[in-house]
Formats: C-alpha cells, structure tokens, sequence
C-alpha cells in the first residue's frame, strides 16, 4: 500500500513559493520607488542651484542699479541689507507655526511668553490689534505658559 504523503509538505511549499513571489514583488515596487524619488531629488537640487544662480544674478542686477546713483560701496551696503531683510523674512515664514513672514512682536503680541499688561495675552483678541484669539499660549515644547501676574515679585534687596 502506498503511503499518501503528509498533508503539510504540500502547503509548506505552497506557501514558501507564495511568500518568496510576494517577496521579490515588493523588493521590485521598493526598488522602483527608489529610482522615481531619487530622479524628483535630483531635479529639486537642480533647480534650488538654478534658483541661486538667478538670485544672485538679480542681487548683482540690484546693485549696478543702485551703483548708477550711489558710490560703489553705498549700493554694496544697500543690496545686502535688502538681501539680509528677505532672509529674514523667509526664516520667520519657514518657521512651524508661523502664519506669516513677520515675528509675533512685529504682528502686535508680545514674543516672550506672548503676554500683555495685566496678565492677558496681547494677540488673543485685543481690541486694536484686528488679531484673531490665538488661545492659550505654549512654549515650543508644548507646555502651557501660565499667565504673568500683574505686580512684579519681591526681590530681597541687599542691607545697605
């Protein structure tokens, strides 16, 4: 009598063949993504090259403008000046949480703790300054500040 072989050797390789065909296809989709993202990075550094090129070029365009009226040096200081002015803007524009290219000072609140007289926060909604109520402030690492009180603590003062 022959013997019937055993019911798992048949499902063992099944499933070894079906795990090694979903394998190689997810290895070949990996490696495919692989090359479209490296192709998209390669064209947004060229680009961002490109782009500092015609900055610079549109920086020395300024200056030969402003050299046309100015001493040399004189047009120089302002082009840097106007240059150092956009960096910063769009350092502040980058920053999370940012709804603009201005620092929170320069848009009515305050930047230290974001508080105003009398404890209250400054850009939550004050009459004058046409800002929306920010809610509650947060330090960067996410802890609520609390309010700042209205006189300022006792500081014990050396004896004379």
């Amino acid at each position: 009598m022959d013997r019937l072989p055993h019911p798992e050797q048949p499902d063992r390789r099944l499933v070894e063949a079906l795990t090694r065909a979903a394998r190689d296809a997810v290895r070949e989709e990996l490696r495919e993504q692989g090359r479209k993202q490296r192709r998209t990075a390669a064209l947004y550094a060229a680009s961002g090259a490109t782009a500092l090129y015609a900055g610079a070029a549109l920086a020395l365009a300024v200056g030969l403008l402003l050299a046309l009226g100015l001493p040399g040096w004189a047009a120089a200081v302002v082009t840097a000046v106007l240059l150092g002015i956009a960096a910063f803007l769009l350092r502040n524009a980058a920053r999370p949480g940012s709804s603009g290219p201005l620092p929170r000072r320069a848009r009515g609140g305050h930047e230290a703790g974001g508080h105003g007289p009398g404890g209250r926060d400054r850009a939550a909604g004050d009459a004058g300054t046409g800002l929306p109520d920010a809610g509650p402030s947060v330090t960067p690492s996410g802890a609520p500040v609390p309010p700042k009180p209205d006189t300022a603590p006792e500081v014990p003062r050396p004896r004379d």
